[in-house]
This record gives C-alpha cells, sequence and structure tokens, in this order.
C-alpha cells in the first residue's frame, strides 16, 4: 500500500489559493447579480428571481450529471485537475460575459441575455467546483489532515467572499467612473433660460440633510438658469430627470457655492419648451441667496448611469483574470497523491445512493438552509444601506460594513475556529454558531426598526451573524467529507464526486431561493432606483408645493419596514428548520466517526 506523506505549506497554499479565486467569483455573482440586472440594466424584480431559481432546477440535473463525468475521468494529469482548468476558463469567460450585457437591449432581450448567461455561468461554475472539492477526500488522509485542509480551504473561500463583498461597490464606482468620464459614447446637452421656461426653486435642508418649507420660486422674468447634463444616449429617455442619485453635479447660485445640497432637474420631453430645476441647499448657503429676489445659476451635471453598467463589466474582467491565475497555481502544485478507486454509476443509481446515505442527505439540507439565511441578507443589504440608511455616502457606509462583516468572517475561520476546536467537539460548535446568528439576526431587527441609523452601530450584529456564518463554512464542509466514510460503509462504495457535486448544487439552490425572495420582497414593496420615476414639470412643482406646506415625504415607510422583516425574520426562520433538522437527524459523532474508520480499515484488511 502506498506511503503518504502529510501536505506540504506549499500545497496547502496552492490548494487554498485556489479557493480564494474560486469565491470571489462565487460571491460576485451571488451578492451582486440580482442588482446588476434590477438596478442597473432595470429588468424586472421578480422576472429576475425567477430565471435564477429555475438555474438552480436546471443545476439538479447538471451538478450530480458532472459529478459522475468526474469519477469517470482517467487522464495522465489526473481525475480532477483538467475539469477544475477547463471550468475555471470557460466561467471566468462567461463571467465576464454576463457583466457586460450590452446597453441597447431592453425588454425581453434583456431578460433573454440575463437568463442565457446565468445558466451557462452555473454549468461552467460546476465543472470546477466539484472537482475542487472532490480532491480534498482523494488526496489526504481522515481525521485530522482531512479536517484540517477542510478548514483551510474553508478559510481561503471566506477571504475571497470577503474581499469581493467588501471592494465591489467602491471598486464599481472608481472604474465606472473612470471609464465612463471617458466614453466616446458621451454627448452633451445644454438647457437655457434664455432659449426656453426653466422654473427654479431654492429650498432650505435642515441639519438632517431633509427639506424644510422654506423654499423660495423665482419668476420666469427673474430667472437666468443654464444647466448642462453629459452622458449616452440611454441617459437620456422620453422625459429628462437627474437627480443626486444618479448625476455627479456641480453649481452656483448668485455666486454662492453650498457645503451640502441636492439637486433635480426635469423636462417633459426631449424638446419640451419648459423644464424645472430645485436646488437644495443648506442654511448657511439658502440665507445668503434669499436676499436677493433673482437667480443667476450655472449647473452641470454628469451623468452616472453608465458608471454602474462599466464599472461592473471591468470589475468582472479583472476578477475573472485572477481567478483563472489562482486556479493555474492549484494545478501546478498540487498532484493527486492517492488513487481512491470510485466505481462510477449511472445517473438513476447516484440518486439512489444519495438517498440511502442519509447523513449526506441530513448535510445537504442543512447547507441549503444555512446558506438560504446568508444569501437573503447578502441580496437585500445593499438595498437596505441605499434605499433605508441612504444618504450621500451610502457607498462608503455599506463597504465600511461589508469591510468590518468580512473581516470578522475571515478571523472566525482562521482564529476562532482553531481556538473553539480546543474547546469544543465539532457539533457544539455548529450548535453555538447558529444561535451566535440567530441572535445576531434578532439584534438587527430591534435596530431596524428601531430607526437606526448610523452604520456603527449595525457592526454589533454583524458580528454575531459574520462571525457565526465564516465558522459554519467550515464545519458543514467537515461534516460532508465525513459522510463520505460513512456512505462507503453503508453503501459499499466512496461517491466524493457525487456528494460533493450536491454541496455545489445546494449551495446555488440556496442563492437562487434567496434571490427569489429578495426579488418579490423588492418587487411587493416596490424598492427601486428613485431615478426611476417619472418626474415631470408639474411633479416637481407639486413637491415643492408639499414642502411649502411641511408636508415632507420621505421613503415610503412601508417598503422600509418591509425590507427590515424580510432581511430579519426570515433568516431567522430558515436557521431555526435548519437547526431542527441538523438536532434531529445527524449521528456522526466523533466516537461514530472512529467506529467507522475501524470497520473500514477492518474491511480493506489493512
Amino acid at each position: 500500500m502506498e506511503t503518504r506523506k502529510g501536505l506540504t505549506g506549499k500545497e496547502k497554499f496552492a490548494y487554498g489559493i485556489g479557493a480564494v479565486g474560486k469565491d470571489m467569483v462565487y460571491m460576485l455573482s451571488a451578492s451582486y447579480i440580482l442588482y446588476y440586472f434590477q438596478d442597473v440594466m432595470k429588468t424586472s424584480a421578480i422576472a429576475m428571481g425567477i430565471i435564477l431559481l429555475i438555474a438552480r432546477v436546471f443545476d439538479a440535473f447538471n451538478d450530480p450529471i458532472m459529478g459522475v463525468i468526474v469519477a469517470k475521468t482517467k487522464t495522465r494529469w489526473g481525475k480532477f485537475r483538467p475539469w477544475l482548468l477547463i471550468g475555471t476558463v470557460t466561467n471566468a469567460v462567461i463571467l465576464i460575459l454576463m457583466f457586460s450585457c450590452p446597453p441597447t437591449l431592453d425588454g425581453k432581450g434583456l431578460i433573454a441575455y440575463a437568463a442565457v448567461t446565468y445558466i451557462l455561468w452555473g454549468v461552467t461554475y460546476t465543472m470546477m467546483d466539484i472537482p475542487y472539492w472532490s480532491m480534498i477526500p482523494a488526496f489526504t488522509k481522515g481525521g485530522k489532515e482531512r479536517e484540517g485542509l477542510s478548514a483551510l480551504a474553508r478559510s481561503c473561500a471566506g477571504v475571497g467572499s470577503a474581499l469581493v463583498t467588501v471592494i465591489t461597490v467602491m471598486a464599481v464606482a472608481a472604474l465606472g467612473s473612470r471609464f465612463a468620464a471617458n466614453s466616446s459614447d458621451n454627448i452633451t446637452k445644454t438647457f437655457d433660460s434664455k432659449d426656453m421656461d426653466i422654473t427654479a426653486y431654492v429650498v432650505r435642508l435642515d441639519q438632517d440633510n431633509n427639506p424644510t418649507s422654506d423654499v423660495i420660486e423665482y419668476s420666469l422674468d427673474k430667472t437666468d438658469v443654464t444647466v448642462s447634463v453629459t452622458g449616452t444616449e440611454r441617459a437620456f429617455g422620453e422625459s429628462y430627470y437627474f437627480n443626486t442619485n444618479n448625476t455627479k453635479y456641480e453649481f452656483d447660485i448668485n455666486g454662492v457655492k453650498a457645503k451640502t445640497s441636492q439637486v433635480e432637474f426635469c423636462m417633459d420631453s426631449a424638446d419640451a419648451a419648459e423644464a424645472a430645476v430645485a436646488f437644495y441647499v443648506d442654511s448657511e448657503a439658502f440665507d445668503s441667496i434669499k436676499g436677493s429676489d433673482s437667480i443667476k445659476a450655472e449647473l452641470t451635471m454628469d451623468s452616472t448611469l453608465e458608471v454602474e453598467r462599466l464599472g461592473y463589466k471591468y470589475f468582472s474582467i479583472i476578477i475573472g483574470i485572477l481567478f483563472v491565475v489562482f486556479t493555474l497555481i492549484t494545478c501546478i502544485v498540487i498532484k493527486e497523491k492517492s488513487s481512491v478507486d470510485m466505481q462510477t454509476a449511472s445517473v438513476g443509481q447516484m440518486f439512489k445512493a444519495l438517498l440511502t446515505n442519509d447523513q449526506a442527505m441530513t448535510i445537504v439540507i442543512t447547507i441549503v438552509l444555512v446558506n438560504t439565511a446568508t444569501y437573503i441578507t447578502s441580496n437585500l443589504l445593499i438595498y437596505f444601506f441605499k434605499y433605508d440608511l441612504a444618504g450621500s455616502n451610502w457607498q462608503g457606509n455599506y463597504t465600511l460594513f461589508n469591510t468590518f462583516a468580512g473581516g470578522m468572517q475571515i478571523i472566525a475561520m482562521m482564529l476562532l475556529f482553531p481556538l473553539l476546536r480546543k474547546a469544543f467537539n465539532t457539533l457544539k460548535i455548529f450548535y453555538i454558531c447558529v444561535f451566535s446568528a440567530i441572535g445576531g439576526y434578532v439584534i438587527l431587527l430591534v435596530m431596524a426598526l428601531a430607526g437606526t441609523k448610523s452604520v456603527f452601530p449595525f457592526f454589533v450584529p454583524g458580528f454575531f451573524i459574520m462571525a457565526a456564518v465564516g465558522i459554519l463554512n467550515v464545519v458543514v464542509t467537515i461534516f460532508l467529507a465525513n459522510t463520505v466514510d460513512y456512505g462507503e460503509l453503508k453503501n459499499g462504495r466512496r461517491d466524493e464526486s457525487v456528494i460533493f457535486s450536491m454541496q455545489t448544487f445546494v449551495v446555488k439552490l440556496a442563492s437562487g431561493i434567496a434571490a427569489l425572495v429578495a426579488s418579490i420582497c423588492l418587487t411587493v414593496f416596490n424598492i427601486q432606483e428613485e431615478s426611476d420615476a417619472v418626474v415631470t414639470v408639474s411633479v416637481l412643482a407639486d413637491k415643492i408645493s408639499k414642502f411649502k406646506d411641511s408636508v415632507v415625504e420621505t421613503i415610503n415607510s412601508n417598503s422600509v419596514i418591509g425590507l427590515r422583516l424580510v432581511m430579519t425574520l426570515t433568516p431567522i426562520l430558515v436557521l431555526g428548520i435548519a437547526l431542527l433538522v441538523f438536532k434531529s437527524r445527524y449521528i456522526l459523532t466523533d466516537k461514530k466517526l472512529e467506529e467507522i474508520s475501524g470497520e473500514l480499515k477492518t474491511r480493506s484488511g489493512s
């Protein structure tokens, strides 16, 4: 029998760096694909939710088939590495295509593009994900070596996920701003009160940047306003509406520059003879302006509509290249040290084997539930910061929170898990983490309903949730690897690829379910980009009139409450079900695993 040496530091690094790249790609898709197509490309949220779920149902057939293909593969480079490399390259290409949707598409064409690219992304991701995880039982010894490598890989995967979670929004903004500003498709349209009727308003902002009843409306003969708007044709629709949220702007009024400001400019149609502009300024600027009965202002606005579209495109290119490079390192360094005799089976026999491995199915169900809870939160979090906490610095606050949460996830996997492992077995760690996550969601719910607006208090629930999620990712992978030995004892066959193909499927299934839940939430509570609203000259005039009457309208309270409840109560419910399923069905304690290992050695005669 071949004697296997322990893994070297170089091999551990190479395997771990593959996980970093793999989960960078996965997190970009899982957390931002709904936002990209719904908020950036303006696809129907419910249509995207259905597409994401259908893709996961398709994976129910694709993933197991891929597991069988991997099991039957025999090449000079081994069973796993060829598919790992092929899957990585093709997945990187599809990822870039998916986030490079042509801006001319709309309606059914846009939905079709999203459906085709996303399903292909899922297929190619399976091609590399199954062989990656299937390598663990095939080239490691059982027990501590396998547990250690599983923990390392999950920790590295967490690093990849955290990196993308932390940097995506700011990186997209930076890349998009650069490429949008230099786009050859940009056009500039100028509107001057000398050539058309432009109604102008100046509104005082309070210390919280909310409009007040202090409003100045200027008569047309006292108005000298020039508005210059730059953007692509996509920015100029049938009616023009540009504001603080969809442009970068600059203005001065009668030579006064406001320290804090907002702005709205609208026209009923491209060739309308009238327009309206509302300048919102801080108290100091308002007091300086109100002494004059006339207004002279120059407003320049650069549309940011293309910023996110171009930003996601170029960011996906960077992530795709890193993905290929990291996987190449894995394939070059890692050698399949032992060849496990993996009997292949038909798809029917394979499903039968899975159904008879009750422990594998228990862990599969647990992984679905735990990941569904996590992905519901990650899908809705960007909307929570953008529309609930809001503010002009929502991107910075979102990045700040994700930096903290991602850091906690990494620290939990790399430091807290090893510390907990010294004091508790993996079963107790699992329960500790589930209760920690539930407690974090309860705190988050209380804070959200209390109307907390500062980002820093949210670090408290973020710690309990993300630390728990990080450790749970490690623990459930260990549990899944343990079910391979259990399945061999019970069914007489080692099914690494079969079982780990189920892990790939269920994690993607969880993201699909979560995306559908999120899309339903967005549709039911009408949470959408404000710039999508049809704001005409009369609508803006009515809005200003309400300010004068001290009727200040904010974000619809029902929408906000609905968002808060879905992103907190739903994960609590799902985690509670996961806890009940696991507690009632999982039996692979440390003692039981020792018995299984001894029985397998007896059978093999070693």
